[in-house]
């Protein structure tokens, strides 16, 4: 408590880590790394090619995502049923997904790095999808109830 009996204002680092679109980010990392572990997995385990397996990939990302997002960034619009919620946040991702998926595949078709390093093309796709995911995310699916 501050000297007025108040507690003190929290710190600028305490506020930006509050930030719902900075924690929707910072899951969006983890998503990508299961994404690029999962097509990888679909090239070299399950033998899909490098753009059925990153649908296979997004799949598991956007699963990931959706739970890590709905108890860390969006607790409080939990009330919603876990499958129908799921699969709104699932169709309300189609947007980004497709801004992600055509840097993904351009990269892939055109960059020999990207083709022969995949990471890199997902790691671009998922940034551009970023600000588009959020957007539906936030107003879509995990929207504040009205009081």
């Amino acid at each position: 408590m501050g000297g007025d009996g108040h507690p003190p204002p929290p710190s600028p680092l305490a506020r930006l880590l509050n930030a719902p679109f900075l924690r929707f980010a910072l899951i969006g990392v983890l998503g990508a790394g299961v994404d690029i572990a999962a097509l990888y997995a679909a090239l070299y385990a399950l033998g899909l090619g490098l753009y059925v397996g990153r649908v296979f990939s997004f799949a598991a990302a956007v699963t990931f995502t959706f739970f890590a997002n709905r108890a860390f960034t969006f607790r409080h619009a939990s009330r919603m049923p876990l499958l129908r919620q799921w699969a709104l946040f699932a169709s309300s991702q189609l947007l980004g997904l497709g801004a992600n998926y055509a840097v993904y595949a351009a990269l892939v078709t055109w960059w020999d790095l990207a083709r022969g390093i995949p990471a890199i093309a997902v790691i671009a796709g998922s940034l551009t999808g970023l600000v588009f995911n959020y957007s539906a995310a936030s107003r879509l699916v995990f929207r504040r109830p009205r009081a």
